[in-house]
């Protein structure tokens, strides 16, 4: 498969995805579920281009300190004594995939909103923590060094999950009353569709074919433990 990929016989969407399955990741177990990069950063443009390399993420750092001012917070995190000595050292305390993520990107859809309600006790969490738009869950991310998801397959090829299309209410944001319907996309996206053919071209891109193995070191690869691992800022609880 390596090889197949390096030749370019196959996508870089078809790599990762067989990245994820012997990896023991798989579609039947939430928290074992398929794992994608972010791998752009500009989400306001009104036009995306792809030949500048200004509008995708930095894929040798983990998501969680692609913004400079993370790291001095999750370093010093990482250089915390427990006073017991039983835990380990980390930089991150989530996960950069788990259930409740991914249950948090596919709300919208069956039969995720129902496992969700279960996990919320019966109805839907507050609005203001749910998924409705995506520049401002990356604002969120370069903002906080503690929120740390990656993205799930279905940002490169399921326009139907970014869709309120079964309209289940939401409930409304608190400061700008706005009601959480359909995920607001990024201006240089028409429609769901678009920005899904336009973040698919963006995987498939020179830029991403040429650093993508940065990520996968960290995810699937020597920096995931040990010394890489400390190095990078990528130890996670």
């Amino acid at each position: 498969v390596l090889q197949k990929w390096v030749n370019r016989e196959i996508s870089n969407f078809d790599y990762l995805i067989q990245l994820n399955t012997m990896a023991g990741r798989t579609y039947n177990d939430l928290a074992q579920y398929p794992v994608f990069p972010w791998i752009l950063r500009d989400y306001t443009s009104e036009e995306l281009d792809l030949n500048n390399p200004e509008v995708f993420r930095d894929l040798s750092k983990p998501i969680g300190v692609v913004n400079e001012k993370n790291a001095k917070a999750v370093k010093e995190k990482y250089n915390f004594e427990d006073p017991l000595g039983i835990i380990d050292k980390f930089h991150y305390g989530t996960h950069y995939s788990n259930a409740a993520g991914v249950m948090h990107y596919l709300i919208r859809v069956e039969p995720f909103t129902t496992l969700h309600i279960q996990l919320q006790s019966g109805r839907f969490d507050c609005a203001d923590r749910q998924f409705h738009s995506i520049p401002a869950t990356w604002q969120a991310l370069m903002d906080n060094p503690n929120d740390v998801k990656e993205l799930i397959p279905e940002f490169f090829y399921f326009p139907e999950f970014l869709e309120n299309q079964n309209g289940f209410n939401l409930g409304q944001l608190q400061i700008s009353k706005e009601v959480v319907n359909d995920v607001v996309l990024p201006k240089w996206a028409h429609s769901p569709e678009d920005f899904i053919y336009k973040h698919r071209k963006a995987l498939e891109s020179e830029y991403v074919s040429a650093h993508l193995h940065e990520w996968i070191d960290l995810i699937f690869g020597y920096k995931q433990r040990g010394p890489a691992a400390v190095e990078a800022l990528n130890v996670f609880y």
